[in-house]
């Protein structure tokens, strides 16, 4: 097969790429504080946790299909590297069908998913009966929530990031907008926060279908012995399965730090709670860079360039170190700061302030595990994700052992943090592997 090009690369088509991304993520948090600001002004507590403990199940379930987003991305990015534009457009159907199918499935099994959820998160017998309305209204939208997963990975894969931003101002705005509406103006309550999700939602994937209309006029879409290919649905499960794999790794690491930090006590959890928002902040910069990687390393892995490849890793390895160094300075010069402002318990305060040279340190050895999750979700090499986390997993449970028992909390960030070098060092060592694949 002929090598295919890739296009020059260069710090402005990485930055156009990243940038779009960083915003949309900071779109994100605006809309739970407008959830919660709205049923708060019902004057009951009831109706708030309602909406947070419904807002929490319906987007960890959701976030089991998230590796439909990170397969798509690497799947079609290597398509186009390789000029192979049928692929592509055939990815977008397959994602679409697989998003419309898991979320028909979540509507049909509600009632046992429901039950569930409820037996691992039990609430009060009234924040439980409004958390169901707002469930069984929400969960009518599960396809078009999943189906956006899809989408917005072949956007990113196509370098339409802008695309992606839009997307996200438009449903959150809409949802923001309806959510004064049907509350504030006509009293409808946690119903209409449900509602006004339910329109954003799929009045996204509308959009997100409309920002795909080009695949549409190709015939490539509709190719259907293509889309059903065995051989290339074999290798889509095959990666999903293994960032699937990978990600419920992940997140156990994250759920074990909350239930051991609730064991130190209500004041140092406070203080894990409140220091964790930095490490949200962290994640959602470095979205952008993790995501152009993607993007350029798999159109140079389609393409077979390896030269490309090593430059789309080593220009997204630059920005990504400009801005963890860059929140690292603000976290330590301005963290006291942002302390005090998401808190006001002195005792929090301090407690939070003891643990804050942790948040100075995350972004900067972090860094090498977010980037290279990118490259290697670019490249398709999710077996060597997979794998490697599980080393990861296995080292983050010794440090555990390790250093909680002399240290306590101090020691269980610390072992945080060695999970994330932990990530970076053990995908580290396989990269030089992904890069000959370039050249096979």
């Amino acid at each position: 097969m002929a090598k295919a090009s890739v296009g020059p690369l260069t710090h402005r088509r990485v930055l156009n790429i990243a940038y779009p991304i960083v915003l949309s993520n900071a779109t994100v948090p605006i809309l739970g504080v407008v959830d919660t600001g709205v049923v708060g002004q019902m004057g009951a507590a009831a109706p708030i946790g309602a909406v947070g403990i419904g807002a929490i199940i319906l987007t960890g379930v959701y976030w089991i299909f998230g590796f439909l987003r990170m397969g798509t991305v690497g799947l079609t990015s290597q398509a186009l590297g390789a000029e192979d534009r049928g692929e592509a457009d055939a990815l977008l159907t397959r994602a679409l069908l697989i998003g419309f199918a898991a979320g028909a499935g979540f509507i049909l099994f509600q009632v046992p998913l429901f039950w569930a959820a409820f037996q691992i998160a039990p609430a009060s017998a009234e924040v439980e009966s409004l958390a169901r309305d707002y469930m069984q209204i929400r969960i009518w939208s599960a396809p078009a929530i999943i189906g956006i997963y899809g989408i917005t990975g072949w956007l990113i894969a196509a370098e339409r990031t802008r695309a992606v931003l839009v997307i996200q101002i438009w449903m959150n705005g809409l949802n923001i907008a309806l959510n004064f509406w049907f509350v504030l103006g006509l009293g409808w309550g946690v119903e209409g926060v449900a509602i006004a999700s339910f329109i954003a939602e799929w009045s996204g994937l509308v959009l997100g279908l409309w920002f795909c209309r080009d695949a549409y006029r190709r015939p490539h879409w509709r190719d259907w012995p293509r889309v059903f290919d065995a051989a290339r649905l074999r290798r889509m499960a095959s990666v999903n399965t293994d960032i699937l794999i990978r990600s419920v790794l992940l997140q156990v690491i994250f759920v074990s730090f909350l239930f051991l930090g609730a064991d130190f006590g209500d004041v140092p959890l406070a203080a894990n709670q409140i220091l964790l928002q930095f490490l949200y902040v962290t994640s959602y910069a470095m979205d952008g860079f993790a995501f152009a990687a993607e993007t350029l390393v798999g159109q140079a892995m389609g393409a077979k360039q390896r030269a490309a490849l090593r430059r789309a890793a080593i220009l997204n390895g630059f920005w990504a170190g400009v801005i963890v160094c860059l929140l690292a300075a603000l976290f330590a010069i301005f963290g006291g700061m942002a302390i005090d402002i998401m808190t006001t318990a002195p005792e929090v305060q301090v407690e939070a302030r003891n643990y804050l040279i942790y948040m100075v340190l995350a972004p900067l050895v972090g860094a090498a595990a977010w980037m290279f999750d990118g490259i290697f979700i670019g490249a398709t090499r999710t077996r060597d994700m997979r794998n490697m986390m599980i080393v990861s997993s296995i080292i983050y449970a010794l440090a555990l052992v390790v250093l909680i028992p002399p240290f306590g909390n101090h020691g269980l960030w610390a072992a945080l943090l060695i999970s994330f070098i932990a990530r970076g060092i053990t995908l580290g060592s396989r990269y030089p592997a992904l890069e000959a694949e370039a050249d096979r």
